[in-house]
């Protein structure tokens, strides 16, 4: 019998359970933890391009483009042309999308607590060195928000 993998394992199921976790957290607000996902992180980086959103959650275009016109029917994001790129959109969220978007916020900061006070210090560093181990091995550059939003505010 094949043994379960130390690292890839955990980590999928890890996300798995945390996405099960916000599907019940999120029953009542009418969107699907994917969709939470995307407004939280424009809460952090918006305006950002439409590929930025692609490439941070791992979304196929099409599937980016169809989450993202919910998200627009609903009143939640706008999208307007990249002065950057001409091929492109910015995504930007409306008062209503920040409304939610912070509203969803309090479900992902409640989950981090619970889970930050049952490590230690120590195992958070251990933590934090399999994650920056798996990042290395990888050698995939995601864009990261933190380092996408500098660069457009550089370039305004």
């Amino acid at each position: 019998m094949a043994r379960p993998l130390r690292y890839l394992s955990p980590v999928h199921k890890a996300g798995r359970q945390i996405g099960l976790w916000l599907e019940k957290e999120m029953a009542g607000s009418g969107l699907v933890p994917q969709e939470g996902h995307i407004l939280t992180y424009l809460r952090r980086y918006a305006p950002c391009p439409v590929g930025e959103l692609v490439t941070v959650f791992g979304l196929r275009g099409s599937t980016a483009t169809s989450v993202l016109d919910r998200l627009e029917e609903r009143g939640f994001i706008a999208r307007r042309d990249n002065p950057d790129d001409r091929r492109s959109f910015l995504v930007d969220l409306t008062a209503e999308g920040k409304r939610i978007a912070n509203h969803v916020q309090e479900f992902v900061d409640r989950i981090e607590a619970a889970i930050a006070k049952r490590v230690t210090t120590d195992e958070d560093r251990g933590f934090n060195a399999v994650m920056a181990a798996i990042a290395a091995a990888t050698d995939v550059n995601l864009v990261a928000g933190a380092e996408a939003a500098k660069k457009r505010k550089k370039r305004t």
